[in-house]
């Protein structure tokens, strides 16, 4: 193949389709959890465990593949598979393996993390392309119909991809997920270093509806989520109809004193507390909840909006500490055609 996804056949299905596994990488970087490390490895295993009731956890280091930190969404194969509609004569899944460089280059190197997926690919026969443009898994969200979707503060940002036109991006981002459109949201929330994943922002629950966080005014991140929102209304889908909006509240500001070597001088900052940091795995949505009064609202938005869904609450005050939660921590592997 020569790792166009449209044109091969191959398309990357949405994340709420049949599964044959998801990738976890439990905590191991004390640096990234810090002053708190043994609590959040405490709560990773109890998601660990929950999703192991509904999927096969898989982990690179089961394989004997190393790496620098836990973040796999952003550094794992994004996968896909044969579209319905096409036969294909090639493989029955494939991996793609985008540019990881720390988040624009926040941290050192991750020079592990940035092979994880060819190297993955090779202990397990699975093909895997190779791309020049640096991309993160949590940037991406898609509806499995020809719709992805971003922000554009991390796609656009200088430090990914300079001197590329949102055109070029758009272009190579469709060619290797099968997509043919693409939805931009303006951006992320407080004390995400990511540059405005779409994971903590707006989530794909089907084809044609979007969770997406509101909050509200007075909030530190009332400004970004409106403008979220407005363009959200605003947009359409891969057929040209308006999407399905369903708003899910935000936590109350989590803060947490860091080192006063992680971020410059340190100190108290924010971290990415938010629901729409959920996984969807064969049937489950588990969600991070962070024991505060909008918890319970939070789940009970997605309990409504996804019936037949069984959305399990995962208590994931310490692991936002490093920066990310249960979406940022696992990575989906479809079920093979």
């Amino acid at each position: 193949m020569n790792g166009h996804a449209m044109s091969d056949g191959y398309y990357m299905p949405a994340e709420w389709g049949p599964q044959d596994c998801v990738w976890l990488v439990p905590p191991h970087n004390h640096e990234t959890w810090p002053g708190c490390f043994d609590k959040a490895a405490d709560q990773f295993a109890v998601f660990m465990a929950e999703l192991g009731k509904v999927t096969p956890v898989r982990t690179p280091e089961g394989l004997g593949v190393p790496t620098n930190d836990s973040w796999i969404r952003d550094f794992g194969p994004i996968c896909v598979v044969p579209t319905p509609q096409a036969e294909p004569q090639g493989p029955s899944l494939i991996y793609h393996d985008f540019i990881f460089n720390g988040w624009g280059g926040k941290y050192e190197t991750r020079d592990l993390d940035d092979v994880v997926p060819t190297r993955l690919g090779e202990k397990l026969g699975i093909p895997v392309v190779a791309h020049d443009l640096v991309l993160e898994g949590g940037s991406i969200e898609v509806n499995g119909k020809g719709t992805v979707m971003t922000t554009r503060q991390c796609l656009l940002n200088a430090n990914r991809n300079p001197g590329q036109t949102p055109a070029q991006i758009e272009a190579q981002i469709h060619a290797a997920l099968g997509t043919r459109h693409l939805v931009w949201l303006p951006g992320g929330i407080a004390g995400d270093d990511t540059d405005g994943h779409i994971d903590d922002v707006a989530r794909f629950i089907s084809a044609d509806t979007v969770a997406i966080v509101s909050a509200p005014l007075g909030h530190p991140d009332h400004p970004v989520t409106q403008a979220n929102l407005d363009a959200l209304r605003a947009a359409r889908d891969q057929d040209g109809r308006a999407l399905r909006v369903v708003e899910l509240p935000m936590p109350e500001p989590v803060m947490y004193d860091f080192p006063p070597d992680r971020f410059g001088p340190g100190g108290v900052g924010p971290v990415p507390a938010s629901y729409a940091n959920f996984l969807i795995s064969n049937g489950s949505v588990l969600v991070p909840v962070f024991g505060q009064a909008s918890d319970d609202p939070a789940l009970r938005v997605l309990e409504d909006a996804m019936p037949g869904y069984r959305v399990v609450p995962i208590r994931a005050e310490w692991l936002v500490v490093g920066l990310g939660a249960l979406h940022c921590l696992s990575m989906q592997q479809p079920r093979a055609v």
